[in-house]
């Protein structure tokens, strides 16, 4: 059940993902769903983990009202063995009503009725991996939120640390603008450069409110904690999920397949009829007419099959393209970061050694001033970096479908 909206969410003990109905059928219906129920999320306890599960635990999606809805004709199709039966009511030619009620039973389908449990059991598997991406997208978006909010809180915190600063340095330059020692152009940058770093300040601390507000409604709660807990407690090994629907929709259509194939072959039925006249028989029948272009109908049948397989195999070649570009690109954020790291400590370093100098009458005000911006840059540039990695990490852990613990299903 979603929180009331600005309700506090208690981090310290996140509420529970939402799960199946537990005496919801066909919930254990292959391996593919056992595998999915057994995953865990690989966020460690803490912010990140309790914001992916209320996200999700937030929403009623629709692709958990699929995955129900297929549940129930997997039951309904697991029983399709049975006899049937169904009343037949129709007028006689002397005006008298006739009622009959017919009970059929297959003896003889040529496998029909077996695709289509297996068709229906393959729809499970679709819609459970269908939801397991929904959810870890969606975890995937709240998190998302999270690291913007984060990442213009970190670049926000750099300026309003160096603003004092130069707040002093802007007052200096006015009071020797007064005395005649300075020129009033040289105040006037820096008292430029003062108000582009409170802009930027500002800027990032609007875009991080416009996020957490958005995190909010997606939670039902305020997120106001800060902590950076990203890193997971297992490696990134889980089977991409647009692989795993590869291989169930390749299921699904080779049951397709087995069910239209079967349809070109007699079928043998039993049948009784109860009512004013009863009578028992047998009936062979065809789903399909047999005409000039059977042949080539069955073989698009199974065209269709191996369109299936070939289909499985281009997406584990897109998912692995797709993993190695977030990998490579996960090294180039990690050599970045050290860089501006290197870089931040450098003009960190520079900086002091000019503001000793100012102090000596070696340095201008204005040179120390632009060697501050200079920190300030690659300070709020590690920053941003140190939340890219974050987010590239949760990528990958999205596609993989280890965002959230699979128990939801």
């Amino acid at each position: 059940m979603a929180r009331a909206q600005g309700t506090p969410l208690d981090f310290a003990g996140a509420a529970a993902a939402p799960t199946m109905d537990a005496t919801l059928p066909g919930g254990d219906t292959s391996n593919i769903i056992a595998g999915l129920k057994a995953r865990r999320t690989v966020l460690n306890d803490g912010l990140y983990a309790d914001v992916a599960r209320a996200a999700v635990s937030n929403r009623t999606s629709q692709a958990e009202q699929d995955l129900r809805a297929a549940r129930f004709r997997a039951q309904a199709q697991s029983k399709n063995w049975l006899p049937s039966m169904g009343p037949q009511v129709s007028l006689s030619s002397v005006g008298s009503l006739v009622t009959t009620l017919f009970i059929e039973q297959t003896i003889l389908d040529n496998g029909r009725n077996k695709a289509e449990r297996a068709y229906a059991n393959a729809e499970v598997e679709v819609a459970s991996v269908t939801y397991a991406q929904d959810a870890n997208d969606r975890a995937f978006e709240a998190l998302n939120l999270l690291l913007t909010a984060q990442t213009a809180e970190a670049r926000a915190a750099v300026n309003a640390a160096a603003l004092p600063q130069l707040e002093r340095y802007a007052y200096i330059m006015d009071e020797r603008v007064k005395g005649g020692v300075s020129s009033p152009v040289d105040a006037s940058i820096v008292h430029q450069k003062l108000q582009q770093m409170r802009a930027d300040r500002d800027l990032d601390l609007e875009g991080a409110a416009s996020a957490r507000a958005e995190l909010a409604a997606m939670t039902g709660a305020p997120v106001t904690a800060s902590t950076t807990d990203a890193a997971f407690r297992t490696e990134l090994t889980a089977q991409p999920l647009p692989d795993l629907k590869a291989e169930a929709e390749a299921t699904l259509a080779g049951a397709e397949a087995d069910a239209g194939r079967a349809g070109f072959f007699p079928r043998l039925a039993g049948i009784a009829s109860i009512g004013d006249s009863s009578d028992v028989g047998l009936t062979a029948q065809m789903d399909q007419d047999i005409g000039f272009g059977t042949r080539d109908a069955m073989r698009a049948i199974e065209a269709q099959r191996v369109a299936a397989i070939a289909a499985v195999s281009e997406t584990r070649e897109d998912t692995a393209r797709t993993l190695a570009k977030l990998e490579a690109e996960r090294s180039s954020l990690t050599r970045q970061l050290v860089q501006a790291e290197e870089l931040a400590q450098g003009a960190a370093q520079a900086f002091d050694t000019y503001v000793q100098a100012q102090r000596d009458g070696q340095r201008t005000v204005r040179e120390v001033v632009t060697l501050m911006e200079s920190r300030v840059g690659t300070a709020r540039r590690a920053a941003s970096l140190r939340y890219d990695i974050i987010r590239n990490d949760l990528k990958i852990a999205a596609l993989r479908g280890v965002l959230v613990d699979g128990d939801i299903l």
